[in-house]
């Protein structure tokens, strides 16, 4: 008798049990003024625990600089490539938030906000990504690729 009711504990839990998906993966971010896709983001942790991500593809015409650098850049990235450039760095997990203050860059200014990043609770294949500075935002929707 005991051994059928943990049987049906165990099932239940295993059925209603976090479905939640990682927030690791690969992203890719819309332009705010086009609606057009602009690259492909893919986010990772590091051995530290903490959220990190990089740019691995962007969608570009073929006018275009299919390569650039990041000629905005004011640290160490300034000069270097940015497809393969870490744009996310060090967030820190937060109940169902990650956050760091100056972790976010925005290769296109060369300008490095606090960041927060969170799932849709509702649908995991939606990124809500907000740059800020003080109470000054703007928060950015990236979509899963699968």
């Amino acid at each position: 008798m005991k051994l059928i009711f943990l049987s049906i504990i165990s099932a239940l839990l295993f059925v209603s049990g976090p479905t939640s998906k990682p927030i690791e993966g690969q992203w890719k971010t819309i332009d705010d003024e086009t609606g057009k896709p602009k690259s492909v983001v893919q986010i990772y942790k590091k051995s530290d625990g903490k959220l990190y991500g990089k740019i691995i593809k962007l969608y570009r015409t073929p006018s275009e600089d299919q390569d650039p650098t990041c000629t905005e850049c004011t640290d160490y990235r300034k000069g270097k490539k940015i497809i393969g450039m870490e744009i996310i760095t060090g967030l820190e997990k937060d109940g169902n938030e990650w956050y760091a203050d100056d972790a976010i860059l925005d290769p296109a200014n060369g300008k490095i906000y606090d960041c927060k990043v969170w799932l849709d609770s509702e649908n995991p294949n939606k990124l809500y990504v907000r740059g800020y500075i003080s109470f000054l935002y703007r928060t950015q929707t990236w979509h899963r690729l699968n």
